[in-house]
């Protein structure tokens, strides 16, 4: 594993036909958790064919391959899974297939439809079902069974992947992952049965992912937080991906969205990131010649150009339209290399060594080379056009002249065929007096005439005899005639010629040699030098994905063990509300205080202040600033939540049973390394059932050590919970005032505060009034509240559980003021020595209190 990987990520067939299988749902489907397409779900999500398959023992040992079909990436990865497939399913939105390989021994004949008398089972595999169910409209095609080989996956690996520096650990990785190489041989099987693809050698850049070396965030809580699309506007940007993604270059998005989705864990890759973004802030001039250089760069999708340049053709073909694209390749490739030093230009100087690690990626002498043999092919005026006659003349043209008579006739003969179009143009604007205009389609139309309708409206409203095809547009009519589809025809045959002819003059330049494509040749010598393609494409990705965080930085968060922000607003509510408007509340967690129960009225802001907890935790793992004041986190194994209390009608599941699935995935999950963030669970049932699963919940996550923060509306948690020494209480400030006919009564501050809420008890009562019931049976509801409320207050008060409680509570913040004061103060002597004292008294009057 290179340098920057490690710095930067932290990351330790079948020949039956395609079949688009989604199995019915049932009142015993899987739940979903899948988020459905959003404006961050682009093409890019779906692009990705992904084989599957599990190991026959009890141990859910389960091998995923997947092939990004626009870039040609390919992740491996091999895990060990539960019996709901979490780690499998978050693996594969990861990585959102457009298509899923499965053995086709995990499909039953009532899910597709045998060619062949191979053995089916009766039953599809519980895999396969919860892979239907969690994407749901994906084909899913059974791949025959000896398709999936160890050996061969190892073969096609050992043969494909780049020769860089990650080849041996790479190999050394996957060479004892069954799972994980059977897959990859089905993969590249059916990349070259079914789609026609077959990949140069050593020309991929193949990777093992470690599962361990990311934050696993499951796909409801990605669907909730909003991380990658807007819940409520598909086209809208304000998700956190759209709040952070300032990529000028589509491999910087596509790494931006895989971050989000997956943060790194590794500390010393999270410094990494944070000091390039602290020395993009803090040099202004750095941060203006990175963003003009990337500028260069503006949606080039330079895997994409990898990829297109390392593929081929199984069964290959020759024709003018790929050896048309093929020379566009060409002239976009040499434009990016071309932009490369001035990007390296901008990063002299560094002080963080990512930025000079980038640097020196960006600065391979292989891409110099690569760049000066394209050069002497290619003429410089040709520069890469999106459309229309400027793109066709740019490959036209595309090779030097003198080097190829045959070429140089082709391109007269083409150039003098454009000139009788244009001359047959000037000639029926002179006989009919309309003033014709040329217009050229990238489609085999070629040219067409086109008239503008005031200018028609002016000569008559009809056309002379002799035009065909006419058809309206926009403030104008399109049309031709049969000489111009005649001269179409021959120039068409001239352009076709010298397109082929150019694609033979390259690859006699490269390598001296005649009557050969110049597509696999001039590809065959950049194919050789390709890692040095591959390094540059993720230098630039990562130097754009640093670049956004800088453009959208505030504050540097800390990575101690302890969750503490200062502050913190919510950032995607920020850039929604006006300046100003959003509050900013405090955040702290430690082992003392590891449980903490939120409590406050509807609407008082308890979602939304979960919500900001886990978007500021994820963007400080993405190696980004923070909306805060002072930020401190704990680097966290799994982010967890259950944030919605919906009826999932579609798969005839209650608000409780989604509920309890969601809550069993997360018990399921959780350990000590988690942060877990649970909005309302137990009110699907009676109060008492509610109340008590809500404590059995409480009380197992309490056990595991996580991060929790619990809101709920059920007070007797607060009492049921009191003896856990890490049980914090906390509410959202709300005041009462007397209401009236256009005011409710009660004014939210949204604001956290410690202790728990001694005004959601009547927020009903309140709610009651505004729907008329009569004052008497409000006023006796009241009575009975406050006389219930009373008593317990007073039993608590007594209890001489509370009184254990309350000393162990505060004999455990003790201890850990006390480590903290150890392993991070920075206060002089005497400041400490005060703050030790205040401590010291703090804990005595607590002791005295509870004797």
């Amino acid at each position: 594993m290179s340098l920057l990987t490690r710095i930067s990520t932290g990351r330790p067939l079948s020949s039956r036909p395609a079949t688009a299988l989604s199995r019915p749902r049932t009142a015993h489907s899987r739940p979903n958790t899948g988020r459905p397409q959003t404006a961050a779900s682009s093409r890019h999500d779906s692009s990705y064919i992904v084989a599957v398959i599990e190991g026959r023992g009890v141990g859910r040992e389960v091998g995923i391959a997947a092939l990004d079909k626009d870039t040609g990436r390919v992740s491996l990865v091999q895990l060990a899974d539960c019996p709901t497939y979490v780690k499998t399913l978050h693996q594969m939105h990861l990585h959102y297939p457009s298509i899923v390989l499965v053995p086709d021994t995990f499909m039953s004949l009532s899910d597709v439809s045998l060619t062949s008398g191979a053995k089916t089972p009766q039953t599809t595999s519980l895999l396969v079902q919860c892979i239907m169910d969690e994407f749901d409209g994906i084909p899913v095609e059974p791949v025959m069974r000896k398709y999936w080989s160890d050996t061969a996956g190892l073969d096609f690996v050992n043969q494909l992947m780049v020769d860089n520096d990650e080849h041996a650990s790479t190999l050394l990785a996957v060479s004892n992952k069954y799972y994980a190489l059977s897959a990859a041989s089905a993969l590249f099987k059916h990349a070259e049965l079914r789609l026609n693809i077959r990949f140069s050698a050593s020309s991929l850049l193949i990777r093992y992912t470690q599962v361990e070396g990311t934050m696993m965030i499951d796909p409801d809580t990605a669907l909730n937080l909003e991380l990658v699309g807007n819940m409520s506007v598909r086209k809208s940007a304000h998700s956190l991906f759209g709040l952070l993604n300032h990529a000028f270059t589509a491999m910087g998005a596509r790494l931006l969205k895989v971050n989000i989705m997956a943060p790194i864990t590794v500390k010393s890759a999270l410094e990494a990131r944070l000091d390039v973004v602290e020395e993009l802030i803090q040099t202004e001039d750095r941060f203006i010649e990175v963003k003009n250089a990337l500028k260069s760069l503006n949606k080039v999708d330079f895997d994409q150009l990898i990829s297109s340049l390392a593929s081929s053709e199984a069964r290959e073909a020759t024709n003018a339209k790929l050896a048309s694209a093929r020379i566009a390749q060409m002239l976009n490739l040499r434009n990016i290399v071309q932009s490369l030093p001035r990007l390296a230009k901008a990063l002299e100087g560094s002080r963080s060594q990512l930025l000079q690690i980038i640097a020196e990626m960006i600065s391979d002498e292989r891409l110099e080379k690569m760049e000066k043999a394209i050069s002497e092919s290619l003429n410089e005026e040709a520069t890469p056009a999106r459309g229309g006659l400027n793109a066709v003349n740019a490959r036209v043209y595309a090779v030097k002249a003198n080097f190829n008579r045959l070429l140089d006739v082709a391109r007269e003969t083409y150039k003098e065929n454009v000139g009788d179009i244009y001359a047959l143009r000037n000639r029926l604007v002179e006989e009919h007096n309309i003033p014709l205009t040329l217009s050229y389609r990238d489609s085999d139309a070629g040219f067409v005439f086109s008239l503008k309708k005031t200018d028609l409206d002016d000569a008559g409203g009809e056309l002379p005899r002799g035009f065909v095809d006419a058809t309206p547009q926009k403030g104008r009519w399109v049309f031709s005639s049969i000489e111009l589809k005649k001269r179409n025809a021959r120039m068409k045959d001239a352009l076709d010629e010298t397109l082929i002819l150019s694609d033979k003059r390259v690859f006699q330049i490269s390598f001296h040699l005649v009557n050969l494509k110049i597509i696999q040749d001039l590809t065959d010598d950049v194919v050789v030098n390709i890692g040095a393609l591959y390094k540059a494409s993720e230098a630039v990705a990562l130097l754009d994905l640093l670049w956004s965080f800088a453009h959208a930085s505030i504050l540097r968060p800390e990575f101690t063990g302890t969750l503490a922000i200062k502050g913190g607003r919510h950032p995607v509510l920020e850039c929604v509300q006006s300046a100003g408007a959003t509050i900013p509340n405090d955040v702290y967690c430690c082992e003392a205080s590891s449980f903490q129960i939120v409590q406050g009225p509807n609407m008082s802001g308890k979602s939304t202040y979960l919500r900001q907890i886990a978007l500021l935790t994820v963007m400080a793992m993405c190696g980004c600033f923070i909306p805060a004041e002072y930020g401190s986190f704990r680097i966290h194994d799994h982010l967890l939540t259950r944030l919605s209390n919906d009826d999932d009608l579609e798969r005839n599941l209650s608000t409780f049973a989604s509920e309890m699935a969601s809550t069993a995935m997360i018990l399921g999950l959780a350990t000590e390394n988690s942060l877990v963030l649970i909005d309302e669970v137990g009110r699907g049932t009676s109060v008492r059932e509610g109340v008590a699963i809500s404590h059995a919940i409480a009380e197992e996550l309490i056990r595991l050590k996580s991060f929790v923060f619990f809101a709920t509306h059920f007070h007797e948690l607060t009492t049921t919970l009191s003896r856990q020494p890490s049980v914090i209480n906390l509410h959202l400030s709300v005041q009462k005032s007397r209401p009236t006919a256009s005011k409710f009564g009660i004014t939210f501050h949204y604001k956290i505060v410690d202790g728990a809420s001694d005004l959601q008890d009547h927020y009903g009562l309140d709610l009651a009034r505004l729907a008329d019931l009569p004052e008497s049976v409000i006023s006796e509801a009241r009575r009975v509240a406050e006389y219930l409320a009373d008593r317990e207050e007073r039993d608590q008060r007594q209890s001489k559980t509370s009184k254990l409680a309350l000393r162990r509570k505060a004999l455990l913040r003790l201890r850990t003021q006390l480590g903290q004061a150890l392993d991070h103060s920075s206060l002089p002597d005497e400041e400490l020595a005060t703050y030790l004292a205040r401590m010291q008294k703090e804990i005595a009057t607590v002791l005295q209190e509870t004797m």
